[in-house]
């Protein structure tokens, strides 16, 4: 059994790596509202986040109950049957459609990749690396995320569907890579069955005041960290055409978006020295103060300098989110790992969703979205983090969230 668990631990870095070969990332606004409307590019982008959020609990649950490894192979299935709807989509409806599918096979994975992971360290005795392997996990994804980026912009210049098209083949290899993964074992506490007991011992993990704190953090931090992946396409766009280089926004969007991905592999270098030295607390509410900034510049002035500021915009989850997994999982149980994984992406993701319906109102219908709608949307945003940062920041110490905190490493 140990080696195919260590070989688990090898695949989970190219399943990560595979993943996030997402081609589209830097063109997809800027293709839909093409071919549709401003208006409709970002309500695709809320028809991706609701599909998540209405499996992201169901995925979790059927992970916890049936296993990691299916799970997974549901996932990376819709992923690449979502891809292949945008390639070969020309209306909302068939978007939609991939989009919803994509989601899917986000929802499959939330979660229980990261679960299967730290079983297998687990079962190796090898649970006190589970914050080292998700920095290197970080760094294969972000590597890949970077790769397609400026591959996927440039890709878009020939024809706007061959990201897509990219992104199709990538799930595919995704596919192969997750068959052979092997089930990783796991301990329950809880009789077959039963399920009133299984809710129970869930609702536990919410008076666990680190676990709480948390969760309220990563709600804040993935709408923040979204905000300018929505906003920063129509950004450039606009930023480019007032100096007269609108045709070449998808590969300016997909060179930012790879440098973006750079700094943030960069960073990871150095991220372990740093949350030694400021604490776990620290180094989140840096990061999360880093993201409101970042959404409180663009809101500020549309000029083109702005596209230095988003280079950082995935800087704070590499000081973030490997800290924030090597700190809850063994606080939670085989039984509910992968469902209150699911269930704070859930929540995430369901108060993005409507913010983003919200916006969508609020925007123009047709063409291109103008500044100013940019910028009131981040405007409010931006005020809202702040009084949430300062609430973090005063419970932080009473929630005990720094508290053997390098005890995961």
């Amino acid at each position: 059994m140990t080696p195919l668990m260590t070989r688990n631990i090898t695949l989970y870095r190219w399943s990560r790596f595979l993943r996030s070969l997402i081609f589209w990332q830097a063109i997809w606004f800027l293709y839909f509202q093409d071919v549709l409307s401003a208006a409709q590019a970002i309500l695709l982008y809320a028809v991706y986040d609701v599909a998540v959020t209405l499996l992201e609990v169901p995925s979790g649950y059927m992970s916890d109950r049936l296993g990691r490894r299916p799970t997974l192979i549901l996932s990376a299935l819709a992923a690449f049957l979502g891809a292949a709807c945008l390639w070969l989509g020309d209306s909302f409806a068939m978007f939609a459609a991939g989009q919803i599918l994509v989601g899917a096979g986000g929802a499959f994975a939330s979660g229980t990749d990261e679960a299967l992971l730290y079983e297998s360290l687990a079962a190796t005795d090898r649970a006190d690396e589970i914050e080292t392997q998700e920095v290197i996990a970080w760094r294969y994804s972000f590597s890949a995320l970077a790769l397609s980026a400026v591959t996927g912009g440039a890709m878009a210049l020939v024809d706007p569907r061959l990201p897509f098209l990219a992104g199709a083949i990538a799930m595919i290899a995704l596919f192969a890579v997750t068959w052979r993964m092997t089930e990783p074992p796991r301990h329950t506490a809880l009789s077959e069955g039963g399920e009133i007991l299984r809710l129970r011992h869930l609702a536990g993990h919410f008076r666990n005041p680190v676990l709480l704190w948390i969760f309220a953090l990563s709600v804040l931090m993935y709408g923040f960290s979204h905000l300018p992946f929505v906003f920063g396409q129509p950004f450039i766009l606009e930023a480019l055409s007032a100096m007269g280089f609108a045709p070449q926004a998808p590969l300016v969007s997909g060179v930012i978006t790879a440098m973006m991905m750079g700094l943030s592999v960069t960073v990871s270098l150095f991220a372990v020295g740093l949350r030694d030295r400021i604490g776990l607390s620290g180094i989140l509410l840096g990061a999360f103060a880093l993201q409101i900034a970042i959404s409180g510049v663009m809101a500020l002035t549309d000029s083109a300098l702005v596209l230095a500021v988003l280079m950082l915009r995935m800087i704070p989850d590499a000081l973030s989110r490997p800290f924030i997994l090597g700190r809850i999982q063994p606080l939670l149980s085989d039984d509910s790992r992968a469902t209150w994984l699911s269930l704070k992406s859930f929540v995430g993701r369901l108060g993005f969703a409507s913010a983003l319906a919200i916006g969508a109102v609020s925007t123009t219908d047709v063409g291109q979205m103008p500044y100013a709608d940019i910028q009131s949307i981040l405007t409010v945003a931006t005020l809202i983090g702040l009084a949430a940062l300062a609430c973090l920041a005063l419970t932080a110490r009473p929630a005990g969230v720094s508290k053997n905190s390098s005890a995961s490493r």
